[in-house]
């Protein structure tokens, strides 16, 4: 896109928020966790008969798309986009920072390394510690993250929006009052238990 004196305009997220100086510090998902500029996080899902093509689709995107879960929300992206959009505003207003460079930090702080599998021999059950692949750290963040907002919105007067904000500055604070931080510590703690 060029303005009328013909240099090059920047691409900002919903017309506000720019890409160009979030970064991600976790050197395992910084492939994972894409930052390509877009206006409109809505890519049609053009990534979703293609294996692992997901991690191409920028990370607010995914965030929305994890916001649409089955019941209320259920196939609703445009109801989806409003919430996030809202919560971004939420964050900016709190914090005084890039929403964007919030949620990339929760996604961080709030991505598991290691997990526990299921391994039977001769009847008996064993739960064994594995590392998990940065993809899914990422989709489980994001998971967990959307999880405590939609938690925290129920039987309360509270919108999905400020619970969601709510829980990404928590998350990206590293504080234990997250619901996706206390989770990871969860999973980990009991990965750790059973090397």
């Amino acid at each position: 896109m060029k303005n009328l004196s013909g240099e090059k305009e920047e691409i900002k997220l919903f017309g506000k928020w720019s890409f160009k100086d979030v970064e991600v510090h976790d050197l395992g998902l910084k492939r994972y966790i894409s930052l390509k500029p877009v206006i409109t996080p809505h890519s049609m899902g053009r990534h979703e008969h293609k294996r692992f093509h997901k991690a191409n689709v920028n990370i607010v995107e995914r965030l929305i798309n994890n916001v649409m879960r089955p019941g209320k929300n259920a196939g609703k992206k445009a109801k989806a986009i409003k919430i996030v959009k809202h919560a971004f505003e939420i964050v900016h207003l709190r914090t005084g920072r890039n929403p964007i460079e919030v949620l990339v930090r929760a996604i961080e702080n709030s991505a598991p390394c290691e997990d526990t599998t299921r391994l039977s021999y001769g009847g008996i059950v064993y739960h064994l510690s594995v590392d998990v692949s940065p993809l899914r750290r990422v989709d489980l963040a994001l998971r967990h993250i959307c999880e405590g907002a939609r938690q925290a919105s129920m039987h309360t007067p509270r919108s999905i929006a400020e619970c969601l904000a709510d829980e990404l500055i928590l998350a990206a604070n590293h504080d234990m009052k997250s619901y996706a931080v206390s989770k990871r510590h969860e999973m980990e703690r009991v990965a750790q238990a059973s090397r």
